[in-house]
């Protein structure tokens, strides 16, 4: 697969693969899976069902290992949760500390860093990031879906991170809330100037939100094809998704994927 060149690449896997163990004998997750990130990049990932998507997410984040191949997260092997890597799930609900405030969930990857002074100044402008400075003192039970996802993304932002890594984080929203989540992250992704790798199973949002899209097919899954959006920094819900290029993408997206548009 085409990837971004080593000397600015955030992430790298080299021919990674990932097998569980199951009854039956050695269950095949992925194979043979190679890409780059780039500084500031968002490389969505789409898939059927059953590619090995949230593995994928998984042994990117440290959070398990792959069985063979590398993961280099700024040119060294990943052994573990890097140091400046977030990861936002599709979950929110129980994502979060339910009996924990707003500001309290936010706090919980920097109380223990920072002292009282500095983890709420980031607390604060975390909440303005995602625009819920006025909820700091609520609890995830009482907010919407929407906002539960924007802390989850707040409490992200608080690490500071250079990579979020995304699973599926908009899959359960309604499409009104998607949409503005959508921006959000754009916005967030220009003030930030964090790089994103965002995993759906919606072709469009891949395109609305992706620099590249790339396509996991197959069990075991592999990333059997890149495609360069090209659409531009700045996108509209309505203009972009109209726009020819965006339409000939989807096309060819469905036809990758084995679906039709």
């Amino acid at each position: 697969m085409e990837g971004r060149a080593s000397a600015s690449a955030v992430f790298e896997l080299r021919n990674v693969a990932y097998t569980v163990p199951v009854r039956e004998g050695p269950r095949h997750i992925l194979r043979g899976v190679d890409f780059a990130l780039g500084a500031g990049e968002i490389l969505a990932i789409v898939g059927p069902s059953g590619t090995g998507k949230t593995s994928l997410i998984r042994i990117i984040a440290g959070l398990v290992a792959q069985t063979s191949g590398e993961v280099l997260f700024r040119g060294r092997p990943v052994a573990g949760p890097p140091e400046g890597v977030a990861v936002v799930f599709q979950d929110y609900a129980n994502a979060l500390l339910q009996w924990r405030t707003v500001a309290g969930n936010i706090a919980l990857g920097i109380e223990r860093r920072l002292d009282r002074a500095a983890c709420a100044r980031q607390i604060e402008r975390c909440l303005a990031l995602v625009g819920l400075e006025r909820h700091a003192s609520d609890y995830p039970w009482q907010l919407s879906g929407g906002m539960q996802q924007r802390v989850q993304i707040a409490r992200a932002l608080a690490l500071e991170p250079a990579v979020l890594l995304m699973d599926e984080p908009f899959a359960s929203l309604d499409a009104m809330t998607k949409a503005s989540l959508q921006d959000e992250m754009l916005r967030l992704r220009g003030e930030t100037g964090a790089s994103f790798v965002f995993i759906t199973h919606d072709i469009e949002e891949a395109i609305y939100l992706g620099d590249r899209v790339a396509v996991l097919r197959g069990r075991p899954g592999t990333l059997a094809e890149t495609h360069e959006v090209g659409l531009g920094a700045l996108r509209d819900q309505v203009a972009t998704r109209a726009a020819p290029a965006f339409l000939q993408l989807r096309q060819r997206l469905h036809g990758a994927i084995g679906v039709h548009a």
